[in-house]
């Protein structure tokens, strides 16, 4: 084995040929010829030894040694990427990319606290890609971001995950429902409404769905609706009531459109985390967007206690609050 006559121009070939397990997407990624691609990876394979890609059918895969030379090179053009950063950084202050990925939910708070951080560090490119629970993942375990922004970890990865903001989930209703107003309603008392709910696998109907189980409950879902958006929209058109995220619901608060039932047991407290994968290099934007979080993320958003404050003390808070979660 020659590793020594490996080149970085073969590492990022082959890194992007694991990502996409497509010669002709990875040629398409790299501006190369599909037949450059072709020469590069075998003439590495040559280097290593041993076979790196084996094709069944029409799909081509990783061999065992293909898989360990893949991590190898993410981790050295990783590395090699931070390094550039920092030492730009380094010249010219904090600057350069910053790319985040945030499930839905979180599109209603980070864009005030990145429009916070970028106003305070104008030469920094940020990218946001907002995507769905599952997405999230497989950006998550592709390490196809600096962080993730996340509120249920999954549990077949290694993480660091950073704990710097409460998710306060609450009942909401429309503002001239019957129960607005009354004190400590019963979660019993709920079972008689029509529920508004996320998709299965929406981690706000998941905490739901577990809270009332704990008390023998079950909620009959009068209609399911496919975001947080479209469930607001229904709650304000007196369609039925719902859990949702308060910092979903910031101006419909504040200009009166959805009122907050105080229900016992809630509100359920979860969790926000900017999350990575165990031994990822941060370049030192990550590290300093990732330090403005812990620090001033949960001071950014207290907008929202003046609508907690009255409501049950029975509140119940789900998941270890805990600042790193290794």
């Amino acid at each position: 084995m020659k590793l020594r006559n490996v080149t970085l121009n073969q590492m990022r070939i082959f890194h992007s040929l694991g990502r996409n397990l497509s010669f002709t997407r990875a040629a398409e990624e790299l501006f190369l010829s599909q037949s450059a691609v072709s020469i590069q990876v075998k003439r590495l394979g040559e280097s290593v030894g041993m076979p790196l890609v084996e094709q069944v059918g029409k799909r081509i895969f990783l061999t065992e040694a293909g898989k360990e030379l893949f991590e190898a090179c993410r981790d050295v053009l990783d590395r090699l990427r931070v390094l550039g950063e920092d030492m730009t950084g380094l010249e010219e202050g904090i600057r350069g990319p910053l790319n985040l990925a945030v499930v839905t939910t979180a599109k209603y708070f980070m864009p005030h606290l990145l429009g916070v951080f970028l106003r305070e560090h104008p030469a920094v490119e940020p990218r946001l890609t907002v995507t769905n629970q599952t997405r999230i993942f497989e950006r998550l375990e592709g390490n196809m971001d600096d962080l993730v922004i996340m509120g249920t970890l999954p549990e077949n990865l290694d993480l660091e995950a950073a704990y710097f903001l409460d998710n306060p989930l609450v009942v909401v209703a429309p503002p001239d429902h019957p129960l607005v107003g009354v004190k400590q309603i019963p979660l019993e008392r709920l079972v008689q409404e029509r529920f508004l709910s996320r998709e299965p696998g929406s981690g706000t109907r998941a905490a739901r769905t577990r809270l009332f189980a704990e008390h023998g409950l079950t909620i009959r879902t009068y209609m399911e609706l496919g975001s947080s958006e479209a469930i607001k929209q229904a709650v304000m058109a007196g369609l039925g009531i719902s859990v949702l995220s308060i910092h979903n619901l910031r101006l419909e608060l504040k200009t009166g459109l959805i009122a907050v039932l105080d229900v016992e047991h809630f509100p359920l407290h979860r969790q926000w985390y900017a999350v990575h994968l165990k031994g990822k290099k941060l370049s030192a934007t990550t590290r300093m967007f990732l330090d403005f979080l812990l620090k001033d993320g949960a001071r950014l958003c207290e907008d929202i206690q003046p609508f907690l404050t009255g409501l049950s003390l029975s509140a119940k808070r789900l998941g270890p609050r805990k600042r790193d979660i290794r």
